[in-house]
């Protein structure tokens, strides 16, 4: 088994992220993309990194971000399935206490073996809780390189921006946001960590980026 880097980043359509984050004991997978086509860019991916996948863990329930899992999962047997609980009930197609969630929700027919909890240690990366996109949805930073994969709460896609605020570019993240304001406040908690590298669900990995989510949040903040 070979070292794997310590991110690399598969895209689905060009514009749908999941990551693989090399560890000791293989690779945690973050997100899953979408279909078939995204769980075999996944499994292509690790292959070439020459690591087992070993976990896979969810920032949120949205289908673009676990459109892959059942894909995967017989391919998987023995990964662990991390979600947040709050979005394990979206996965399971639970919309109470929302009926009227923004974004879709197809559920999953795999189920989760274990839930994150904020502070939680999963491999080398620290689970963030950052709600608003959706309800339950979490961030990841890993201490060894201050990345942080901050899955719908930014994206760079058209520009580095927040889920409260509006893009033109690339609307979709917005239009699929569970709670504005919550998600604003999340996006500065993930700005005050002063990550040394921003991955995002949809677009480029931005290098740097503190100055970039100072500029969306001073946006998302106009509305």
């Amino acid at each position: 088994m070979t070292q794997a880097p310590t991110l690399t980043r598969v895209t689905r359509f060009g514009f749908v992220n999941a990551y693989l984050v090399g560890e000791d004991d293989g690779l945690t997978l973050i997100d899953t993309t979408i279909g078939k086509g995204g769980a075999q860019a996944i499994l292509a991916a690790a292959g070439r990194l020459d690591m087992p996948i070993v976990r896979i863990a969810l920032t949120h329930a949205h289908g673009d971000h676990v459109g892959g899992l059942d894909h995967l999962a017989p391919a998987l047997p023995d990964a662990e399935v991390l979600i947040s609980a709050r979005d394990a009930r979206l996965l399971g197609k639970d919309m109470t206490p929302d009926p009227e969630m923004s974004g879709g929700y197809p559920g999953t027919a795999t189920r989760p073996t274990g839930l994150l909890e904020p502070g939680q240690r999963v491999g080398s990366l620290e689970v963030i809780a950052a709600p608003g996109h959706t309800p339950g949805h979490v961030a990841f930073l890993d201490h060894r390189d201050g990345t942080l994969i901050a899955g719908d709460a930014f994206k760079s896609l058209g520009g580095v921006a927040t889920a409260a605020a509006r893009s033109w570019r690339f609307p979709l993240v917005h239009m699929a946001t569970w709670h504005r304001p919550t998600a604003l406040g999340s996006a500065r908690s993930l700005r005050a960590l002063e990550p040394r590298r921003l991955a995002v669900g949809h677009g480029r990995v931005v290098e740097a980026p503190v100055a970039a989510m100072d500029a969306a949040i001073a946006r998302g903040s106009q509305g």
